[in-house]
């Protein structure tokens, strides 16, 4: 899910003080990185000009500036996806990826009534390949068918409370940024349950919100959504992390030159839904692409294909689609569809029953193939 959150609008600051933070997330600056790895770029030069007139700034503050900065941004001055870049997306890995989830939307619309008003939205950046895949599927289905990166606050359990990491500039090195704490309470905390258990959590307001609008638009006029990312269901707790070249970086280093990003909570984004829809999932991506038919769809590719490398390129895309140590069991699927959809209010009564037998929902069980 790619989906960018608004700066944190709003803080209140008593006091220009505040405490250091002695983050243990593994992805972090460490604080002890030589001058000559922390080159000043011009990012880095914005944020602490930004710093210096305004304080201290959230980390959804950092990457949306870090991120999408229409002057300086990563996503704006740089091609960032593929193996020349810092990071790829399933859909670049394999074609089958995107071809699988236009199985997924068409099985979802033929089992909620084939309604005649179809529209497919995707929300999140990229060089439009999976909405390609998506829709070649469509095209080759004509007959069938009949004519967001997420930003997130970071917020820690400290004997004073809940206290939000902010990111502000280092006093002894005037070029290098730091973590601190927050001297008094800020709305980040909000989203925070009265029950959580983990001592640090990352919220994403603005990927609730994006959830509440899509699970009201759903419960009134039907359809599904469909929300494939890293993530987990409220279990981890420092996600925050870096990528350049495919490898980890410092997210504090050389701001403007990597990627930023973090795990979806998918259990926040099921609380956020409020009911309104049923939720399905997380699953991992291994399952749901076997239960959507992959390795018939591979098979297929193989048997047509009499080109060695292009047998090997479908080889390689398939393991790493689907291999557990890659993105197998990194990557989750999760879905939002009207409550009828599982009651199965729009299909015909089963003979030997007295209720409507409910289509199952592709992906999240075994799709049988006819």
């Amino acid at each position: 899910m790619s989906v960018l959150a608004a700066a944190g609008a709003g803080r209140l600051y008593a006091v220009r003080a505040v405490f250091t933070c002695l983050w243990r997330g593994k992805y972090f600056s460490s604080g002890n990185e030589p001058a000559e790895n922390n080159p000043v770029t011009p990012m880095l030069r914005h944020l602490t000009y930004k710093i210096k007139s305004t304080g201290p700034i959230t980390v959804a503050e950092y990457m949306k500036e870090v991120l999408t900065n229409p002057a300086k941004g990563y996503y704006v001055n740089r091609d960032m996806l593929g193996e020349k870049g810092d990071f790829i997306t399933s859909p670049e890995i394999s074609q089958i990826f995107g071809e699988l989830l236009g199985i997924w939307f068409i099985s979802e619309w033929i089992a909620t009534g084939k309604n005649a008003a179809f529209q497919l939205v995707e929300l999140g950046p990229g060089r439009g390949t999976l909405l390609g895949d998506i829709l070649r599927v469509f095209s080759q289905l004509a007959s069938v068918l009949k004519n967001c990166d997420i930003s997130i606050h970071l917020v820690e359990k400290t004997p004073h409370g809940w206290r939000e990491v902010l990111i502000d500039i280092d006093p002894q090195v005037s070029d290098k940024l730091r973590f601190v704490l927050a001297p008094c309470a800020t709305p980040a905390e909000a989203f925070i349950q009265c029950d959580e258990t983990r001592d640090h959590v990352e919220v994403c307001p603005d990927a609730g919100v994006i959830i509440q609008e899509l699970s009201q638009r759903i419960s009134v006029t039907g359809g599904a959504a469909l929300i494939a990312d890293y993530g987990h269901d409220g279990t981890k707790t420092d996600t925050f992390r870096g990528f350049c070249g495919h490898r980890l970086h410092d997210v504090l280093i050389a701001p403007g030159t990597a990627d930023l990003t973090a795990d979806v909570d998918f259990s926040y984004l099921r609380r956020m839904s409020q009911g309104k829809v049923a939720s399905l999932g997380p699953i991992k991506q291994q399952t749901f692409l076997r239960n959507m038919g992959i390795d018939v769809r591979l098979k297929v590719l193989l048997d047509k294909s009499d080109e060695p490398s292009l047998r090997q390129q479908l080889l390689q895309g398939y393991d790493m689609l689907m291999n557990p140590t890659k993105m197998g069991e990194r990557f989750n699927f999760f879905a939002l569809i009207p409550h009828q959809r599982l009651h199965g209010r729009n299909h015909q009564m089963n003979a030997c029953q007295s209720k409507p037998s409910p289509s199952p929902v592709a992906g999240f069980g075994e799709l049988a193939w006819r």
